[in-house]
């Protein structure tokens, strides 16, 4: 259906509300994080202004707080949006996809932290972990992606954060590129990473919050749907007025649908880029203890779930049962492609079942899903710029409070700059769903050579740049010759359809894993990461002469095995690549600061968590993306009203329970730094 007039979206709150919000609610947030920051320096101690715990979290969050952080850092604007927006074109399996291509990568990466925990415990990025398996060439390409990555999520958050607002309160798109980040960066700046884990806790909190709120709306007591019952009946009806093509008998409510399929694919393939090219998640990884890594990858990606496959569910299924409503914003007409492709689908469908309420309430849960994304991004840049490019480059000798300075003023340029890097994006006419599909394509090639930097010891250096550019280019090729032949023109629109961001990023992720395998295997490494086990952390005691070069003990290192235990107690510096000169070389140079981490595991002890995490991302992989979806694909299954009720039943328990991971567990897990935290508050001693 082509629609040759796009109806305005009629906006339900006055400009001044998405200027509240964006400003007002933003600084609120700066000075809670700012209050609660200057009582954990006072009364715990973790004190911003060490290099470690800006960057790191000193290493010690807990599985609580890391998978409410995933899950916070994960929720993009698009999380919500561009899934409302699967469920609104291609029915129930929008979500069902959009959940599955962010769940399984989370799953994976669980095996990966736990490597980073076994194979370089010291190191602040996982470019640092490359520089110092092979060196700057590998570093500088690494470092492109990296920012690359930063780059495309920056500019999905905000451009999908902007449309709504602007939707939702005529708020100028531009002046929300550029004011969404301001707040942020002030709490960031002065609270580190830490700061970001506790205000995702607060996000996160409201998201659940939201999500139970419509779903309570949607399925029982708004008069426009009514029930499940009647919400079936409106999908029913909506499946042979306008039927989905593709889907079995034009259904909104079968898993039989195959654009819903190369949705599904188009989402893991960006999924995978926007996990393992993000310092974000390795910045998690880090930050989390060594034995609770795994455990808190593995609740971050159940409880993820829920957010896409919950909240589209709801929304973006009553955004298409409603369409025909009077109250809906475009009414008579449905969403036009550009503000489908927007992300409006949900704004539209809260506008109708709450009014004003849904539209503040959406307005809210986009805006909190913003700033905890981009405070994840801005922690994560900074971190990117000030240990592989100011440190490596440029002031090798820098010390930690120098650090500490230097990420402030990078994170302060960043906030900047992503409201500049937005506004070029909205006046190049590209929006949230292009750089969703377009995000596969351009950063795939460095998935597979990323994740084996850290787990395989046979990797080498000519197989990371063959696997690496000969992927980007044949997934460049892949991607203008796919569009071309399936869509007849090469164009912008064309470039980010389904297919051809399939086309791309399968080829350019299979390929660049293939070809790094196989050249690797030619002549393959023996790498044993003593390398990258002694990279140091940061030591912020007064008596050090060069706090870049201080190693802790296990802390530092990581986890002991037997061929290390010859090297004593040093750590060396990135750079150095032979473990039996670790302790010569660094008692040379520096004071080596002995420091036992009652958090630090055995190897043996990681080996085992990374084979838990093997077996469940085997399992949850297998159960998501094949066991639950492919039986009713080719069944060409449609939906029975009681199979629907009993499907949204599962999304209700799912959401239900993941609110407790996210919103109890973080509470039990911290109840005594709470309380002490709390009774030196109060001048009272709390035992």
């Amino acid at each position: 259906m082509t629609e040759l007039v796009e109806t305005e979206f009629k906006p339900l709150l006055d400009q001044g509300v998405g200027y509240g919000v964006v400003v007002g609610v933003g600084f609120f947030f700066a000075a809670l994080m700012l209050v609660l920051t200057g009582l954990q320096a006072k009364f715990s101690r973790f004190s911003p202004t060490s290099s470690e715990e800006f960057t790191s979290a000193s290493r010690s969050v807990k599985p609580g707080l890391v998978c409410c952080g995933i899950v916070s850092a994960w929720t993009w604007s698009a999380t919500l949006l561009q899934s409302s927006t699967a469920a609104y074109t291609f029915g129930v399996s929008g979500p069902w996809w959009y959940g599955v291509g962010g769940t399984i990568q989370l799953a994976i990466f669980a095996m990966v932290a736990a490597k980073v925990k076994m194979n370089a415990n010291g190191a602040h990025t996982f470019l640092e972990i490359v520089k110092v398996r092979f060196g700057t060439g590998a570093h500088i390409l690494f470092t492109f992606y990296a920012f690359l990555c930063i780059l495309v999520v920056c500019g999905s958050l905000l451009l999908g954060g902007a449309a709504t607002v602007n939707a939702l309160t005529g708020m100028n798109i531009i002046a929300a590129c550029f004011l969404l980040p301001i707040g942020i960066a002030v709490y960031v700046v002065f609270g580190g990473l830490r700061a970001t884990f506790i205000c995702d806790y607060a996000h996160t909190m409201i998201l659940f919050i939201i999500i139970y709120l419509f779903i309570g709306q949607v399925y029982g007591a708004s008069e426009a749907t009514g029930s499940i019952g009647a919400m079936y009946d409106l999908l029913v009806q909506a499946g042979k007025d306008t039927p989905v093509v593709g889907n079995q008998d034009g259904s909104y409510v079968t898993m039989k649908s195959n654009q819903g399929l190369v949705f599904g694919a188009a989402t893991i393939l960006s999924g995978f880029s926007g996990v393992f090219c993000d310092q974000g998640y390795w910045q998690r990884a880090i930050a989390s203890a060594p034995k609770s890594t795994t455990k808190a990858y593995m609740l971050g990606g159940l409880s993820w779930f829920a957010v896409p496959w919950a909240f589209a569910s709801c929304l973006g299924l009553a955004a298409r049962a409603l369409v025909n409503n009077p109250k809906f914003p475009t009414y008579p007409d449905p969403l036009s492609p550009s503000q489908t492709s927007a992300g409006l689908a949900a704004p539209a469908a809260a506008a109708v079942v709450m009014g004003k309420g849904g539209a503040i309430a959406i307005l809210l849960v986009v805006f909190m899903a913003v700033t905890s994304a981009v405070s994840a991004e801005l922690i994560a840049v900074s971190s990117l710029f000030t240990y592989d490019l100011y440190r490596t480059y440029f002031r090798p000798e820098a010390t930690s409070k120098e650090i500490v300075r230097v990420s402030h003023y990078f994170i302060c340029f960043w906030a900047v700059w992503a409201g500049c890097w937005s506004t070029i994006l909205h006046k190049a006419s590209i929006d949230l769903g292009w750089l969703f599909y377009v995000q596969g394509v351009v950063l795939s090639p460095a998935v597979i050579p990323i994740a084996l930097t850290v787990t395989w010891s046979k990797l080498t250096r000519a197989g990371v740049f063959c696997g690496c550019l000969i992927g980007a280019v044949l997934g460049m090729l892949a991607w203008m010759v796919g569009c071309w032949k399936i869509y007849g023109e090469i164009n912008v629109p064309n470039l980010a359809q389904p297919y051809s961001a399939v086309c791309s990023g399968l080829t350019g992720l299979l390929f660049s894993g293939l070809i790094t395998v196989t050249v690797s295997l030619a002549r393959p490494a023996k790498y044993d990461f003593s390398a990258t086990r002694a990279i140091a952390m940061y030591d912020d005691s007064p008596a050090s002469a060069s706090a870049s070069d201080v190693a802790t003990s296990n802390s530092g290192r990581g986890p002991l095995d037997e061929g290390d235990a010859g090297a004593g107690d040093g750590g060396f510096a990135p750079g150095k690549e032979k473990g039996s000169d670790i302790e010569h070389q660094v008692s040379v140079s520096t004071q080596v600061v002995a420091v036992k981490d009652p958090g630090s595991a055995s190897r043996e002890e990681l080996k085992a968590v990374f084979r838990r995490a093997a077996w469940y991302s085997l399992a949850l992989t297998m159960t998501v993306a094949i066991l639950v979806p492919i039986p009713m694909f080719f069944s060409c299954y449609v939906f029975t009203k009681g199979f629907y009720t009993f499907w949204v039943a599962c999304t209700i328990i799912w959401a239900a329970m993941s609110g407790v991971f996210c919103m109890v567990l973080p509470l039990w897990e911290s109840r005594r730094e709470i309380l002490l935290i709390a009774g030196a508050f109060l001048h009272r001693e709390v035992v």
